[in-house]
């Protein structure tokens, strides 16, 4: 660069995404996945081919992270960055809106959410003031405004290997974006079959095979647990007058599948559930049994340690009766005949609607 600050032939104007990361303080595996799920990246190209971030683009990205920080949902916090992007630029001739950035037309914006209605914004964030702004890119001249993204993007819905190393490497927006739209898209029988359960076999399998991993276990866990949870509420309209509760059998701690069975459910069958959760003591499951009358009790049991079937007999005995049903495959030999066991999702569906009729 020459002393009138202009670029010279041997520098590339804007910056890259190694710059930008280290700013940010967010990792470059996010930054593009933030490009390819939102089209908040990159809005040029250098002379030698490569992405470039302009002042713009800083711009929209410190406010993707600051709404992220305060607790905003990644879609969302996306969402509101495009809206403030496309909107008519204050003292703009003619109120219209803001240029298109260079290559900008392979990139979109995000749309409306299922079920948005016109949500209220999320205020504004305030700039964190131990962060000073980067300053302007070399060569850039388009530091007034934000440049809006194009619209039309669309969620994709990755594969497993794909969902598989967003966990391998900890990146925990993207795993949670991933789920969140393969459930919106597919529902939630075909992102457990199809993603997570693939998914937790590839990292049990690399956990035996190297003895590590286990970070990786409990950050997919954690997200694909958000995501199921959220989901679990009263349906508008029940189809059911009793609840059905689930529990993980005591000392059982992967409760994974009682939130897949239970949002499974809720969205796909308008079933009122209850979950207790990991490892739920037989006396309060009990209790919980007494003042609920539930229709259907699902008790899980993943590991061999935690499947001694004897409890289960000295639940107690309602009326109306509630159907005691035990899954999973830690269950011992010896369940009581009252009690039937199941071990695929289908078919606890299937016990579960029975005994709701």
């Amino acid at each position: 660069m020459d002393e009138q600050g202009q670029v010279t032939a041997g520098e590339e104007p804007g910056y890259g995404i190694g710059a930008v990361a280290r700013r940010l303080g967010v990792p470059a595996p996010t930054l593009r996945t933030w490009n390819l799920r939102y089209g908040i990246g990159p809005s040029g190209r250098s002379a030698g081919g490569h992405r470039r971030y302009d002042a713009g683009d800083l711009r929209r990205l410190e406010e993707m992270n600051r709404l992220i920080r305060a607790g905003v949902p990644a879609a969302d916090a996306a969402r509101e960055v495009l809206r403030a992007a496309v909107a008519p630029v204050e003292g703009r001739a003619g109120g219209g809106p803001a240029s298109v950035p260079p290559g900008g037309t392979d990139r979109h914006t995000l749309p409306p959410a299922p079920g948005d209605r016109g949500r209220e914004r999320f205020p504004p964030v305030p700039r964190d003031p131990g962060r000073e702004a980067l300053p302007p890119a070399p060569g850039d001249r388009s530091r007034e405004t934000l440049p809006p993204a194009p619209p039309e993007a669309r969620t994709e819905i990755p594969t497993a290997a794909m969902l598989a190393r967003a966990a391998v490497a900890l990146d925990s927006q993207a795993v949670a974006d991933w789920i969140g739209a393969a459930l919106d898209r597919h529902g939630v029988m075909w992102t457990w079959e199809n993603l997570v359960r693939p998914v937790f076999e590839t990292i049990c399998r690399r956990q035996a095979e190297t003895g590590a991993g286990v970070e990786v276990e409990h950050l997919f866990s954690d997200r694909v647990l958000a995501a199921l949870a959220r989901l679990v509420e009263r349906p508008a309209r029940p189809v059911n007058e009793r609840p059905v509760l689930l529990a993980c059998a005591e000392d059982e701690q992967h409760s994974l599948p009682i939130y897949a069975l239970a949002a499974a459910l809720t969205v796909d069958h308008h079933v009122e559930t209850r979950v207790l959760g990991a490892r739920t003591p037989y006396p309060a499951l009990a209790d919980a049994m007494r003042r609920l009358g539930p229709a259907a009790v699902f008790v899980w049991s993943q590991i061999p340690a935690t499947g001694d079937p004897a409890p289960l007999a000295s639940l107690p005995l309602l009326r109306p009766a509630s159907r005691v049903i035990a899954g999973g495959g830690g269950w011992w030999e010896g369940l009581p005949q009252s009690v039937p066991h199941v071990t695929s999702f289908r078919e606890a569906l299937t016990r579960i609607s029975a005994a709701l009729h």
